[in-house]
């Protein structure tokens, strides 16, 4: 496979959106479209007392109030880190005293090359939330059992959530 040609046909404020022709063998192309975007970070906040801070915020897609961990869009050649670590004091007010990357994947890789970079915080300090204008978030925080249990019973159904609070878990050897 190869591809031959890459034509933007809509360009947004998050994402573009190409169609790609594809040699898929030799004399045989097909078409193929892609969201493109800069991708992004998510960090999952663990306190003291081995809970999650996670967010609730209206989304879009599921035209629902959504349970996540703090996240955000990297701004062209962002370092991920840096990103992570201002998303966690915006979204939550928390800093943290240790941060590290737990993995990086792909979030819907038939469709789009969004990259997302996963980070465990923990040693978590207190501060203030700096929202932008559009967001609206509360706080909650939940241990990391009961979020498993959340998980199963279709309470959080975000992936990057779901992917950051298992790996989490397998981080802090629980």
């Amino acid at each position: 496979m190869k591809l031959i040609n890459r034509e933007i046909v809509y360009k947004g404020k998050i994402f573009d959106v190409a169609e790609d022709t594809i040699e898929i063998e030799e004399g045989r192309v097909t078409k193929w479209d892609l969201v493109l975007h800069n991708g992004a970070t998510a960090i999952v906040p663990i306190t003291e007392d081995n809970e999650v801070i996670l967010v609730r915020q209206y989304r879009n897609a599921s035209n629902t109030e959504v349970l996540e961990i703090p996240a955000g869009k990297l701004e062209k050649n962002e370092d991920p880190y840096k990103c992570a670590i201002r998303e966690l004091e915006e979204e939550t007010g928390y800093q943290a005293g240790h941060v590290e990357k737990i993995c990086s994947m792909f979030s819907a890789v038939g469709f789009s090359d969004e990259k997302l970079h996963l980070f465990l915080a923990t040693n978590l300090k207190k501060g203030k939330q700096h929202l932008d204008e559009d967001e609206y978030i509360t706080l909650e925080r939940y241990s990391l059992t009961d979020a498993v249990k959340m998980i199963f019973n279709g309470e959080i159904q975000d992936s990057k959530t779901i992917v950051g609070i298992f790996t989490a878990m397998h981080f802090l050897n629980m």
